[in-house]
């Protein structure tokens, strides 16, 4: 069994930035202000977006759909980390969230 890199939303470091893997629906309804967006469905044709961080830190829902984009992410190259809990743990924490529009920030 492969261990996917992972990281608490308690020991992000600061300046981490995040690529948001949730569906469209998911980040307009809520999302970390500084996050970029490329669902998980439309990653493996959009693998040349990919912000140049180092390590990218990657974030869904609940930390399940995130773990899966991390653990192809490695397979190609790239330095990713899951972050365990994801959004949900995110604003538990008390973090941040924004919304797109007029929209009250949620999480899905």
């Amino acid at each position: 069994m492969t261990t996917v890199p992972s990281v608490s939303v308690a020991d992000l470091p600061p300046e981490a930035h995040l690529l948001d893997v949730r569906e469209r629906n998911e980040w307009e309804a809520g999302h970390a202000p500084t996050a970029y967006h490329i669902p998980m469905s439309e990653l493996p044709a959009r693998l040349g977006e990919l912000p140049d961080d180092d390590p990218l830190y990657v974030v869904c829902r609940s930390g399940n759909r995130s773990a899966r984009v991390v653990t192809y992410l490695v397979a190609q190259g790239y330095p990713a980390v899951n972050v365990t809990g994801g959004m949900q743990a995110w604003l538990a924490s008390g973090r941040e969230i924004v919304a797109e529009g007029d929209l009250a920030a949620r999480i899905l």
